[in-house]
């Protein structure tokens, strides 16, 4: 049976037709050659290093928040008189934008006959307040002297008390001495050696020393109520001077709290004045007038609305990129960045950087804390110092839009072909030593490594 087939095979190959549809030697031997080829650049692939990066786009801003744009807001309630620029028109700082003329023409003179007046009560105030002090001062000083003058009043009344003790004392012994005259003079008229008229002397001085010594103990007793009286008297002149002086300083908290009031509504009140007397608005930067956002001559403009859009001109310029909150952690402060401009050609492969043309380096200046709300994260760029210098202030305006590549780690490409096929997240930054320390406590250290 070999025999037959290996016959019919040959017989075969002799047919004009199996000539025709054979595949060259030629052709096989270079679809060999590029087989080999395709896979050994795959194997060769494998071990290309890559670099990883995290994309996101954004827009060109200035770096200071004072240089980006803003709305020129109108100080006050108005009607638009004059324009002084137009959309497109450069300014510098303090050149006149608008001039706004108020609804009522005698508004300014009534606020300021109300800041008048209210200076007039802050005055009137001030001097009410020296006046208490002065009050205060002189009742504090007379209550020392009626205080001084009660005490003096008190220990004269002391010293009569003294004095009438003395006096009874002296009452007591006169009238003891009369009791021995009278005792004896009785005695020497029994026996016939006095005088009557004696006697009488005698039973009369002795009712004048009873009465002597009766008139002694009432002039005691009222000096003893004198006493008491006179000390009642002055804890009453203390009291009714602390009392005096303790609404006094009742007065003089109310003053100085009408001067508190006066001087909280007077800064208010000058301010309105102030808003009030600028019916002329200013450029607050160098920079270009982007839009109008009022009518002339006939709009009506309310206290805080948007007047013009100033853009102001900035050398300092910045990128801000949002990034998806998935790769933000391995952003920081600090990692290269590349940025593509609107406007500008590019060619950019992502895991070499080396090869792009048209891209602008940049450096990562601030990661926000927070999202925008939808999940993304504001990163400032900024221009990056050994990098060629960014387009300048003609060409790249604010607002450009731009799309950034943000460095992470190198790897090889046959990991970053695994990391795509399982969807996971870029390397982590091994080097970062607060990512070390997270990855140890975690555990998962070994498996990232």
């Amino acid at each position: 049976m070999k025999t037959d087939m290996s016959q019919k095979w040959k017989l075969h190959k002799n047919l004009p037709s199996y000539r025709l549809v054979q595949t060259a030697l030629p052709a096989q031997s270079l679809a060999y050659l590029l087989t080999i080829i395709f896979f050994l650049s795959l194997l060769i692939l494998l071990y290309v290093p890559w670099q990883q990066t995290t994309m996101g786009f954004g827009r060109v801003v200035a770096y200071a928040p004072l240089d980006r744009q803003q709305v020129i807001e109108s100080p006050i309630s108005g009607r638009v008189v004059k324009w002084h620029v137009h959309e497109g028109t450069r300014v510098k700082k303090g050149d006149p934008i608008i001039d706004i003329s108020d609804n009522d023409p005698n508004f300014i003179s009534r606020i300021r006959e109300e800041k008048n007046a209210l200076l007039q009560r802050l005055e009137a105030a001030r001097a009410r307040e020296d006046n208490i002090r002065s009050r205060i001062i002189s009742l504090r000083s007379s209550r020392g002297s009626a205080v001084d003058a009660a005490d003096s009043r008190r220990m004269m009344a002391k010293d009569r008390v003294r004095a009438s003790e003395q006096a009874v004392d002296a009452a007591k012994a006169a009238l003891k001495t009369a009791n021995l005259n009278l005792d004896r003079q009785k005695q020497l008229w029994e026996k016939g050696l006095t005088s009557k008229r004696t006697l009488e002397l005698a039973e009369l001085e002795h009712t004048n020393a009873e009465t002597g010594l009766d008139r002694a103990k009432a002039t005691y007793d009222a000096a003893i109520k004198e006493e008491r009286a006179l000390y009642s008297d002055t804890g009453k002149v203390a009291q009714d001077a602390e009392a005096s002086i303790n609404d006094a300083k009742a007065s003089l908290a109310s003053a100085q709290s009408e001067v508190a009031r006066v001087l909280e509504d007077l800064p208010k009140l000058e301010a309105r004045l102030s808003r009030q007397e600028t019916q002329e608005i200013f450029a607050p930067r160098d920079g270009t007038i982007m839009r109008i956002l009022v009518n002339p001559d006939t709009q009506q403009v309310k206290e805080g609305d948007g007047v013009a859009i100033l853009v102001p001109d900035a050398e300092d310029k910045a990128v801000e990129l949002f990034i998806s909150g998935n790769d933000i952690p391995l952003v920081g402060e600090g990692r290269k960045v590349r940025l593509q401009f609107q406007g500008y050609p590019v060619l950019q492969i992502s895991g070499w950087p080396e090869t792009a043309v048209g891209t602008f380096g940049g450096t990562v200046k601030l990661v926000d804390i927070t999202d925008n709300g939808s999940g993304n994260f504001r990163v400032l760029v900024i221009p990056d110092r050994d990098d060629r210098k960014w387009p300048s202030s003609r060409y790249l305006r604010q607002g450009v839009r731009a799309k950034g590549w943000i460095f992470l780690n190198r790897v090889s490409v046959g990991y970053e072909l695994w990391r795509r096929f399982n969807d996971f997240p870029p390397n982590l930054p091994m080097d970062d030593p607060e990512m070390k320390s997270l990855l140890d406590e975690t555990g998962s250290g070994d498996k990232v490594k």
